[in-house]
């Protein structure tokens, strides 16, 4: 069942927001040669906590941790780990916050020290990916509108779109209808309506698209090894078009 928010959820979906860009520019600092994914995910744990949030994904299904700490091949899903990070390497760290009862979720992909060319093109890419399907997210849009112009811009620039995981409706619990594939035929699918709340996280491979299930049974990763990048934001539909409630540019 697709449900549209209240402004109450909404603000409360707000605060919860801004919290965790806050806390993406603070991890961004973290990120060097060295450090760790476990290290991180105790950071951010410990920063939700002394702002009086939690991070809503741990226990979700028995997941175990604050975020979840994707690198390289690592579609999503990557659990936080003892192994450092090394030059070159990229990260993806995905969060939902819960504030109050307000619920926010967003991913970024950080660059570990100076990067390739090709990995810095992945990144540019799959965050101007994400932006596309933003703009596509008003009401009267459909669905499909969304993940067509984000895999028209991906695959036109030579990527490929992940069709495994999607993003989702979000408030008050972490995921919920309706579903948001990142691929599709415009003017297709759901009709978006002002008061919907929804994540666009675009997880764009340099190589072949599919991926395959560590024995975790958590985390995914491209079949061909290659390198997988993923940004997303949490949106509310509004009258005047998509508003970001996850914007690291307003905190």
């Amino acid at each position: 069942m697709i449900t549209r928010k209240s402004s109450r959820e909404i603000s409360m979906m707000e605060e919860a927001g801004k919290l965790l860009a806050s806390c993406h520019k603070e991890i961004a600092k973290l990120i060097q040669p060295g450090i760790t994914t476990k290290e991180i995910d105790e950071f951010v744990e410990g920063y939700l906590a002394k702002h009086g949030a939690t991070a809503e994904q741990k226990g979700y299904n028995g997941y175990p941790y604050a975020t979840c700490a994707s690198v390289n091949d690592e579609i999503c899903h990557g659990f936080p780990r003892e192994e450092q990070l090394v030059e070159g390497d990229i990260v993806t760290i995905d969060m939902v916050v819960n504030l109050n009862g307000g619920l926010a979720d967003s991913a970024w992909t950080y660059a570990v020290g100076n990067v390739d060319e090709k990995t810095k093109r992945l990144l540019e890419v799959t965050k101007e990916s994400l932006y596309k399907g933003i703009e596509q997210a008003k009401a009267g849009s459909r669905i499909g509108d969304i993940g067509h112009a984000i895999q028209t811009y991906a695959e036109g620039e030579g990527f490929s779109v992940v069709k495994d995981f999607t993003g989702h409706g979000i408030g008050p619990t972490i995921h919920e209808d309706p579903h948001i594939p990142h691929f599709g035929e415009a003017g297709k699918g759901i009709r978006l309506k002002e008061g919907m709340v929804v994540t666009i996280e675009p997880m764009i491979n340099e190589g072949a698209w599919q991926s395959k299930m560590d024995s975790n049974n958590w985390t995914a990763r491209t079949t061909d090894g290659g390198r997988s990048a993923q940004y997303e934001h949490t949106i509310v539909i509004t009258k005047e078009g998509p508003k970001i409630l996850t914007d690291q540019e307003n905190v």
